[in-house]
Order: structure tokens, then C-alpha cells, then sequence
């Protein structure tokens, strides 16, 4: 399948296309914050962005930057060619369980060092997720974890008929 032709980033924005393949991780400087069930169930400072060509940036949150409880083993695994074997987390909030809805690098690729204590979360089960002041819209499709916000263009993986991308 053909690239499609990537949006042209305006004043202030990135385009997905000028991401790296293999994807770069990067220290974030706005607050992240994660709402679930009615709570506030992470927030930090200290995230880190993953980018990587086509997608919108993975935010992966301290361990620690939890509420305690807030994240459970959950059965599943998967493997990415750059970062390693991930494992998965049950999300709990205010009573209620999305299954499956986070995962870390327990063991991460060299280069990946930095997310070894670090949780992703799918912002589409949560109530909100937000960077800065903005409330983030889930990556289109189940499958991948990006964050999407004003300030990155597309076309993003995920939009029917990008699995060839």
C-alpha cells in the first residue's frame, strides 16, 4: 500500500510523518494526567513520549505516579520489534475495570531503557486522559495506545485501510 500524503503541520504542530522509524522516546514537559471511574487515578510530570513514524505519540506514565490499586496484572502479552515483550494491566477506578487497558516494558530493548517503570495507558476506556490542558482523543482503531492532541497532524495508523502503512 501507497504512504498516504501526510497533513501539513501548522504553527506549533508535528506531523506523524516526520516521527522516526525506529521510534525515538522523549521526556515530556506538560502534566499528564489520567481520570477512570470517577477518579484521578495518575498524574505526573514526569512522562515520556514515544514517537514513531505514522503514529500519534505513546505517553507512558510512572509506575509510581499511580493511585495505589489503580493498576493490576492482567493476563496478555504482546511484542514489539523495537521496544520488547510487553506486558498488561487491568486500569481500576471509582469501582470500575477496564481489562487490559494498560501495559509496560518490564525488560525493554536497548534504547528503551527509560520505560522499564513507566505504564501506557489506552485513553478510549478512560474517562479522560489529558496532556497540558488538553483533553486527548484515543488513536483511531483497538489496537494502538496513541494519544492524539491538537498539536499533531495525520493521517494516523489506525483509520481503516492503514495496516499496509
Amino acid at each position: 500500500m501507497r504512504r498516504p500524503t501526510p497533513a501539513a503541520p501548522g504553527p506549533g504542530q508535528e506531523s506523524v510523518w516526520d516521527y522516526p522509524r525506529p521510534p525515538r522516546v522523549e521526556p515530556v514537559a506538560e502534566r499528564v494526567t489520567i481520570r477512570f471511574g470517577g477518579e484521578l487515578i495518575a498524574d505526573t510530570r514526569s512522562a515520556v513520549r514515544v514517537l514513531e513514524t505514522s503514529h500519534p505519540p505513546v505517553y507512558y506514565v510512572p509506575i509510581a505516579d499511580f493511585v495505589q490499586g489503580a493498576l493490576t496484572d492482567s493476563p496478555g502479552a504482546s511484542f514489539c520489534e523495537f521496544k520488547g515483550a510487553a506486558r498488561y494491566f487491568d486500569v481500576h477506578g471509582g469501582g470500575t475495570v477496564a481489562a487490559g487497558a494498560a501495559w509496560n516494558y518490564p525488560d525493554p530493548a536497548p534504547g528503551f531503557e527509560t520505560l522499564v517503570d513507566r505504564v501506557a495507558v489506552y485513553a478510549g476506556p478512560m474517562d479522560e486522559c489529558t496532556v497540558g490542558d488538553e483533553v486527548v482523543v484515543p488513536q483511531p482503531g483497538g489496537f494502538y495506545g496513541g494519544w492524539v492532541t491538537s498539536w499533531v497532524v495525520g493521517p494516523f495508523k489506525g483509520i481503516p485501510g492503514s495496516l499496509g502503512w
